[in-house]
């Protein structure tokens, strides 16, 4: 795909700025396992999302219903891969591992899946330069995963954590595949609010279900902040950047920038959870970053 070196920085700009957005979810999906089950946090911040997006969109849905039932299975699956599965797996995995090893291992593994399926499905050129700089970004996974140590790496098995958050990882792969394929005719805000309002509905009835298996809702200033940021911030703001982002730059060249997400993260992590930073981390999100610059050099 060739394009302007404007739409290049504007896309660059978009994508880093959804990463900077992104990288605080990780930290709630750690910081608030105590106060609210994952399938009603996920359900709340998509509510939230849904309402915000509602007024700014509503005249272009009902202009636009038709072309919304003719695609009907798409915005299905988009909801479903973007929305409704991946934001929840994560909130999942935050009751197994800690933010710094959700950050490292969602982010890093879903532009491998994302190169993959785009070169599978959208048939995407993937340069020499892209492959080192997917190989850098798997070295670094597979570095933090075995803790630099080679004996761990030969008897290691995945956690409940790891396996949740790549599972999410996939779906967010999926989702930037279904982006690059949005139907012509759709307005980037009635997509958004309609992909939001339909993953909503998708995790009710689970929502409903864990209600009655886990400890209620523990309420307080502090969590309707966060939802808040989560239903504003990370739902509407981010997800806008990065549509605009995927629609410049292509699924998988705008998936190597969701690598820069753990770089904030950690920060975060540190400073407001209290982890430890240790030199696998550092070597880990050193090998990451390498990883995204070299993929995006020209050959």
């Amino acid at each position: 795909m060739t394009i302007s070196k404007k739409e290049l920085y504007i896309g660059i700009g978009l994508a880093v700025l959804a990463t900077i957005i992104w990288s605080g979810n990780f930290i709630v999906a750690r910081g608030v396992i105590k106060q609210i089950p994952p399938v009603g946090l996920a359900f709340y911040r998509w509510v939230t999302g849904s309402l915000i997006m509602l007024p700014l969109a509503w005249n272009r849905f009902r202009e636009e219903k038709a072309i919304l039932l003719q695609h009907k299975g798409y915005i299905f699956w988009t909801a479903l891969t973007g929305i409704s599965l991946f934001n929840t797996l994560v909130y999942v995995a935050g009751h197994h591992s800690p933010a710094i090893n959700l950050a490292l291992i969602g982010t890093t593994s879903s532009p491998v899946f994302a190169i993959i399926l785009a070169a599978i499905f959208l048939k995407e050129r993937v340069p020499l330069m892209r492959v080192l700089g997917l190989l850098l970004c798997l070295s670094g996974i597979v570095w933090l995963l075995s803790q630099g140590s080679w004996e761990r790496l030969k008897a290691f098995h995945f956690s409940a954590g790891d396996g949740w958050i790549l599972l999410g990882a996939l779906s967010f792969a999926i989702y930037n595949i279904m982006v690059r394929r949005k139907p012509t005719g759709i307005h980037p805000l009635n997509f958004l609010f309609t992909v939001f309002a339909t993953g909503t509905l998708i995790i009710f009835p689970f929502y409903l279900i864990e209600l009655t298996h886990t400890n209620p809702v523990d309420w307080s200033i502090n969590l309707v902040l966060i939802i808040l940021y989560l239903g504003a911030g990370a739902s509407v703001l981010a997800f806008l950047c990065w549509n605009m982002a995927i629609a410049r730059l292509g699924a998988a060249r705008t998936a190597l920038f969701g690598n820069l997400i753990p770089v904030f993260s950690i920060l975060e992590a540190v400073l407001i959870l209290d982890e430890q930073i240790t030199m696998v981390h550092v070597l880990s999100g050193a090998l990451v970053i390498a990883g995204v610059v070299i993929a995006n050099l020209k050959r």
